[in-house]
This record gives C-alpha cells, structure tokens and sequence, in this order.
C-alpha cells in the first residue's frame, strides 16, 4: 500500500498509545507500516513533525464536532452552554483517538493549527461572555487542562509504556481484596462524604457537573463589558 502522510500519522497514533511520548520513534512508525525509517522522511520531517500532526487531527476532528454541536445549540443558549459544548466534543475526540490525551498532555510545544482553532474559539467564547482578555486565556487553558486529565482517569492505559512497566512489577493477575459489607459499612463510618460521592455518578454526568463547576468560577471574574448569551465564535 502507497506511504501517504495520512497513513503515517495513523500508525504514529497507534504507536503513541503504546508507547507515550518520549518512547514513540520514526523507526517505530516504519515497522509498523511495514517501511524503511528513510521512507517516511520523504512525507514527514521527523518526529517532531509527526507529534504536531497528530496533535492536529486530534483537534481538528474536536473543532469540527465542536462546530456542528454549537450550530445547533438554540438561540437561546448561554455562553455556559457554549464552554460545555466545546469541552465535551474535546473530550470525546479524545476519547476516539486512542493516546490522543497522552498526546496533548505529553507533547508541549508541538502546536498546530488544530489546536490554535481550538483555543482560539475558546478566547472568543470567554471574551463574548465578559471575562477579562487577561483571564481569558488562564480560562481556557485551566478548562483544556481539565479536559485532559479527565480523559486519562478515564482512560488509564494511556499512560504510556512507563507506567504499564511499573504495573507489571506487581503480581500478575493480582487483584484488590473484596470489599466485606462489614469492611464498607467502616469506611461508611469513617470517611462519610468520600464514601457518599464515590460511585454515585456516571462519567459522562460527572464531566458536565465539572465543567459547570469550572463556568461557574469563570463567571465570578470581573467583566470587561456586557455577556453575550451565545458569545461571539
């Protein structure tokens, strides 16, 4: 099969997830496709260059759900409505892609057009709805930060080889001691708000509630003007 960039950054995916960032090699990349290292030097410059793509795709297809999901949103929807939106096509994009939250977490400076639109849609979305320009980008960076760490809670594997390493000193097959109710019923006693919140909420529920939380915070800086309901991206 011809060697393209696309299917470059397919297997630079792929590779990723196994491997986290500072594993992941051009070498790599070519013995999964079945190619000599050399050969994909022709499509990409290196792996830097390779990081940057991968980055962008992972934006890009958040952008563009993003972009769908705020077009149908009602008139009437708030700027609180809008941040959600975009938080929640990111994390899903995330989620799609596997290593993609490794990725942008691990991968500083790697900055691509995909994730400038991204953040950039974001600014708007603060800045329409009032917040301080000066704020605004701590807003957006603490809200993709957010979105970030909650996809690798949830998706713990993608971690990186490093930890997995860690992992596989334990006992294999070892699992945590059941739970007796007598044992739960204690740590009832003991820990009563920790124990209430633990399982009561779905992921999906739980990352909303989050991000209002977040919406919330934002709202309570100083304005620079009037909100716009809908912002202005």
């Amino acid at each position: 099969m011809k060697l393209t960039k696309e299917r470059i950054v397919d297997a630079g995916m792929a590779t990723f997830a196994e491997t986290g960032y500072h594993g992941l090699s051009m070498r790599q990349v070519a013995d999964r496709l079945g190619a000599h290292a050399g050969s994909l030097y022709y499509h990409v410059r290196g792996k830097d260059e390779l990081l940057a793509l991968m980055a962008d795709r992972v934006c890009r297809h958040a952008y563009d759900a993003a972009g769908t999901a705020l077009a149908a949103l009602p008139p009437d929807a708030t700027w609180q409505d809008r941040i959600e939106t975009q938080a929640t096509e990111l994390r899903r994009s995330l989620l799609r892609h596997p290593g993609g939250a490794l990725l942008l977490a691990d991968s500083p400076g790697t900055l691509s057009t995909g994730a400038l639109s991204l953040m950039e849609r974001l600014l708007a979305t603060f800045v329409g709805a009032g917040v301080p320009v000066d704020d605004a980008g701590i807003a957006a960076d603490t809200l993709l930060s957010h979105v970030t760490g909650f996809v690798l809670q949830e998706r713990p594997e993608e971690r990186g080889a490093e930890e997995r390493g860690a992992a596989d000193d334990k006992s294999p097959g070892a699992a945590p001691p059941p739970v007796t109710a007598e044992v739960y019923a204690d740590l009832c006693a003991r820990f009563p708000l920790v124990m209430e919140q633990m399982p009561r909420l779905g992921q999906d529920e739980k990352f909303r509630r989050s991000v209002r939380l977040l919406c919330t915070a934002f709202r309570s800086l100083p304005s620079d003007g009037p909100a716009s309901p809908a912002g202005t991206a």
